[in-house]
């Protein structure tokens, strides 16, 4: 009798226990800790990171610096989990080593603004014995680099180019700041384009690279980018615009000198050597690409001092045309294209530490794998799959990097072997160790919620070409049912949809509720050529419109569980546009929601910052070509609008004017559309703050729900 009753117990709660998980929410989203870049220490014992940590209830978020030891992979599928936090009582973010290892430098807000802080680390424990504050600029630092004879730090700082020379430039940049801080007149004068840029206006100041001898008693701050120019380049994320020579005594950074910056992506790379103006006479940087009118980026030297690889384009003007891999040879001023006859844009890379092979990832049909080649410009070959980035080399040759997957954000990975002795080509065949995680600090979050894996499918879209759509099922999925879909438009135009994890237009998140999630990499997407990339040009609403209706058709009759009558069309930035664009084209949608989208054409050209994008897409300008803007504005089918439709805007939102939203807004109301706006007076392109995004969630699903009549 016990045992039966045991065994009826038991059959009973089975399915309790495979029902364990639970949906995913936003809730879930918060909790999760954001993993940043790798950095491996000299020794190659240890790997330093930071990781974000959201607090919701105060609306904030935090990062903390982490270590993790490098042999932390194991053997076999149970790899150690042995990360831990490093500075628990204080804010850290991007640590850099020392050469020595004995140091690390990272940055902190503990005392106010951004700073370099230093941190002393015994190599032995893995544990930090004490800290301290390096810099001390009115104006912030950030970005630190340490040079690697171990003598300097390098970093950046926002600053008036007309301090430049004073006897004292920090009292001169302090005494300016504190001007206008204190000042009760808050306007601001511009004589040049590009007087703010993304989500801020700049203020007549421009970033600069400084440098501070750490060896020394005293600390003396050099400014090695003086001028009216940016030095680095803004930059949203990924691989420094700078970089120290191998010996320490040079540095080579981006900047853009054309008199007209709105218009122009000609960034070029500059060299200076870092005792610049230490002797009394100004040394002026080198131009190094000049003779490329297009963007030069990223520079990094080889190991051995020979050679600086950085990323070029060719197309002037155009931000979107292939990121090439180039090297250029320090002796012979010689330049080479690594990766000529490789159709992809060249992401992250790294140089291995004998100086023989670059590795670098680069976007492959929704995944981005870990490519290799080597000096001579071998063909690209990959080394990792998945949707890899953050690459960086141990001196001794281990190899990290970060993955992330569509229900996987960031973790650290290892590569499993050391990449200077064992020669695999693809970890998949026969004899290549997988790469196996360092760290595993979302598990347990993640053992609780249910997702779905990313399922691919393709299709004959406009031009006949194939393309790649996706598909996300929701959690505890019957096929036998029917499911209301949200369509997904993504943003750029040249972006993508992948095998990758996002804190903003989260798919995991959207289906969670009870829909199945469509998203179609539409010709313009990234991944697939720089052919199919280059078909929007001039084609907004065109082949990528076809692409879309192509996808949303194939899919309704490939997947029977899918309600065609209860779908919702989302997208934001180019995604946007297109939600703005579907409005005016066709009623197949219940609802649509469209963020920071272009609604008028033109006075979205009058009202951006980087007026090239605009200026290459619609092929010049409303003024030169007023027929493509005309033929490409979705007000101009305003008439034709009956969807109900939300429109979410940011004030701060300086890529695509908060007045694009309103226009689109007004324009539904008079016309009776339903509509709804969401506001957000403190946020940009992006909405990043931890409570605005929840309502940012709330609001858009409630929407889709309220249309789609999802109880």
């Amino acid at each position: 009798m016990r045992r039966l009753a045991f065994l009826f117990v038991l059959l009973f709660s089975l399915p309790a226990f495979s029902q364990a998980k639970h949906p995913f929410t936003f809730e879930d989203m918060m909790k999760l800790k954001r993993v940043g870049e790798p950095v491996p220490s000299p020794d190659g014992k240890w790997v330093l990171f930071s990781a974000v940590d959201v607090d919701l209830a105060a609306n904030k978020k935090t990062p903390h610096i982490w270590i993790v030891p490098l042999n932390s992979v194991g053997t076999g599928d149970s790899p150690v989990q042995s990360e831990r936090v490093l500075i628990a009582d204080q804010d850290g973010d991007r640590p850099r080593w020392a050469p020595d290892g004995k140091r690390f430098a990272f940055l902190s807000t503990k005392e106010g603004g951004s700073q370099v802080w230093i941190a002393d680390f015994d190599g032995a424990a893995g544990t930090v014995t004490g800290a301290y504050k390096l810099t001390s600029m009115p104006t912030e630092a950030g970005g630190e680099l340490w040079s690697p004879d171990g003598r300097n730090v390098l970093f950046t700082s926002d600053v008036y180019p007309e301090c430049d020379g004073q006897a004292d430039e920090l009292a001169c940049n302090a005494k300016k700041l504190d001007e206008a801080n204190k000042s009760k007149v808050k306007a601001l004068v511009f004589d040049h384009l590009l007087y703010r840029h993304w989500n801020a206006y700049k203020e007549g100041k421009r970033s600069h690279l400084f440098v501070l001898p750490v060896l020394t008693q005293v600390h003396s701050y050099r400014d090695l980018t003086p001028g009216d120019f940016d030095a680095p380049v803004f930059s949203l994320g990924g691989q420094d615009n700078y970089a120290f020579s191998p010996d320490g005594q040079e540095v080579c950074y981006t900047s853009n000198h054309d008199k007209v910056e709105a218009t122009s992506t000609n960034n070029d790379l500059w060299i200076v050597p870092v005792d610049a103006g230490t002797g009394g006479t100004p040394v002026a940087p080198r131009n190094i690409t000049a003779d490329n009118p297009a963007s030069d980026s990223t520079p990094l030297y080889s190991p051995d001092g020979k050679y600086i690889a950085y990323r070029a384009q060719q197309r002037p003007g155009y931000e979107s045309d292939r990121f090439r891999l180039m090297l250029y040879d320090r002796k012979t001023g010689e330049k080479k294209n690594l990766t000529e006859n490789f159709d992809r844009w060249v992401g992250t890379y790294a140089w291995s530490p004998d100086s023989r092979s670059i590795y670098f990832s680069a976007e492959e049909s929704g995944g981005a794998p870990i490519w290799r080649t080597d000096a001579t410009g071998a063909s690209p070959v990959i080394v990792f799959r998945g949707f890899l980035d953050d690459l960086a080399f141990s001196k001794s040759g281990d190899f990290v990097f970060t993955r992330m997957s569509l229900d996987t954000p960031n973790e650290i990975y290892g590569s499993g072997y050391n990449l200077l002795t064992e020669m695999c080509t693809d970890f998949h065949r026969t004899g290549c160790t997988r790469p196996k995680p360092l760290t595993h600090l979302n598990d347990a979050i993640l053992s609780q919620v249910a997702m779905s894996p990313l399922e691919s499918f393709w299709f004959e879209g406009a031009k006949g070409d194939k393309v790649q759509g996706f598909l996300v099922k929701p959690p505890n999925f019957d096929a036998s049912k029917k499911y209301p879909v949200k369509f997904l438009i993504h943003g750029g135009p040249q972006g993508a949809w992948g095998d990758d994890w996002s804190y903003r237009w989260n798919p995991e998140l959207f289906a969670a509720n009870g829909y199945v999630v469509i998203m179609i990499n539409f010709h313009g997407s990234t991944g697939y050529g720089q052919k199919f990339i280059d078909a929007i040009n001039g084609d907004w609403g065109g082949a990528p419109f076809d692409d879309l209706m192509k996808g949303l058709d194939y899919a309704e009759k490939t997947y029977p569980f899918i309600d065609k009558d209860r779908e919702c069309a989302l997208g934001a930035s180019y995604g946007g546009f297109m939600a703005n664009w579907v409005l005016g084209h066709t009623d197949r949608f219940k609802c649509i929601v469209s963020h920071d989208g272009m609604f008028n054409t033109v006075s979205a050209w009058g009202t951006t910052e980087e007026l090239w994008f605009n200026n290459w897409e619609f092929k010049g300008t409303p003024y030169t070509n007023p027929e493509m803007y005309e033929k490409w504005s979705p007000r101009n089918s305003a008439m034709k609008f009956k969807t109900p439709t939300l429109v979410v805007h940011g004030q701060l939102d300086y890529r695509l004017d908060v007045s694009e939203g309103l226009q689109l807004f007004t324009t539904l109301e008079t016309m009776g559309v339903p509509s709804k706006m969401l506001y957000f007076p403190d946020e940009g392109h992006w909405v990043l703050k931890p409570q605005n995004a929840q309502l940012w969630y709330e609001t858009v699903n409630d929407w889709v729900d309220r249309w789609t009549g999802k109880q």
